[in-house]
């Protein structure tokens, strides 16, 4: 039993990357060479998905070649945009011997970093959605007690219509008290508004796209589309 274990453990390890991106495909993107400075081991690389916020500094990355993924070659993240990444290679010359690097290559990458990043942000989400649930119920709350304010006025009006002369100043006195329910509503519902619309920007902030690769329909022919 332990010999068929460890044939399938060796064999899962084996696997290409292409073959084991189901088990962790948030890990993966892809993108193109826009410069590379052999120097100081630089590249830096045009990339387009949403996610890409989720990768930081420091966080390695290990990208290859779609069509030899066999050959990878390591690196890490020096600095960031919104389009692009700069990359450090230790080992730059040693892989241009098995990777086609130019300006305007295409390569696939895959980052055990973002994948954890990223479940990060689904628990921040999560988190967030459950504190808007509970600001939205409170908003309601408080929406209704200032929907019910004129109907609450209509029916002291009709209470006090017979006895106006008598009862006027208790009448007053009833409607200043509705006033300042009125106004202490109506100040908790714009802080609870407030608080939904922090928590929304934070939703926007956090917002993850079910995928990174989109489908690159650059064929006639529907079985050439590839995802990138």
């Amino acid at each position: 039993m332990k010999k068929i274990t460890l044939l399938i453990l060796l064999f899962l390890a084996a696997m290409p990357l292409s073959i084991r991106a189901e088990l962790s495909e948030e890990g993966f993107f892809s993108g193109r060479i826009s410069r590379i400075n052999r120097a100081i081991n630089v590249v830096r690389v045009k990339v387009d998905f949403d996610n890409i916020k989720y990768l930081n500094p420091k966080d390695k990355i290990e990208f290859w070649d779609e069509k030899n993924n066999t050959q990878k070659c390591k690196s890490y993240i020096i600095g960031r945009t919104s389009d692009y990444l700069l990359l450090k290679v230790p080992e730059l010359p040693s892989c241009e011997k098995y990777l086609y690097f130019t300006s305007g290559s295409y390569f696939k990458f895959y980052s055990e970093d973002l994948l954890n990043n990223v479940k990060m942000g689904k628990e921040v989400v999560t988190i967030l959605l459950k504190k808007r649930m509970a600001v939205q119920g409170q908003l309601e709350g408080r929406n209704k007690e200032i929907t019910a304010h004129v109907e609450r006025v209509n029916a002291i009006n009709a209470r006090y219509q017979t006895l106006r002369e008598k009862l006027d100043q208790e009448w007053q006195k009833e409607l200043h008290a509705l006033d300042e329910d009125k106004t202490y509503a109506v100040r908790s519902y714009k802080d609870l508004e407030r608080r939904r619309d922090e928590i929304d920007q934070k939703l926007e902030q956090y917002k993850i796209k079910d995928e990174n690769l989109t489908l690159d329909r650059w064929s006639l022919d529907s079985h050439l589309y590839f995802k990138k």
